[in-house]
């Protein structure tokens, strides 16, 4: 369960930047900075959960790692940012990482 709560924490770390980015669109301010503070406080609360089991450092890399890949896919998918080879080496480096950590962590 420690793991699904790091997921999610994770899936709503990408909510916030997401929220703030809407929130520079004319007239979503309000629904913009209301995204952005409710993905916040759930996905911090989700990721106490998780670290009650879960070693500090590979939660908190785990779920930075799980925002910024996740954040770095909707700017290419939504919002025009650029998709160069370099920059998706670099994001397969960082799902790897991800994915080292828990292979590290081991079962559970």
């Amino acid at each position: 369960m420690p793991w699904i709560y790091l997921i999610a924490a994770g899936l709503f770390e990408i909510g916030w930047p997401v929220g703030l980015k809407l929130s520079q669109t004319p007239g979503r301010l309000g629904l913009g900075l209301t995204v952005a503070v409710a993905c916040m406080a759930t996905s911090v609360m989700l990721l106490w959960l998780a670290q009650k089991t879960i070693p500090i450092g590979t939660a908190y890399a785990v779920w930075t790692g799980i925002g910024a890949a996740g954040t770095f896919t909707v700017g290419i998918l939504f919002y025009g940012d650029s998709a160069s080879a370099m920059r998706l080496v670099s994001l397969g480096l960082i799902v790897a990482g991800i994915i080292g950590l828990k292979l590290a962590h081991g079962p559970g």
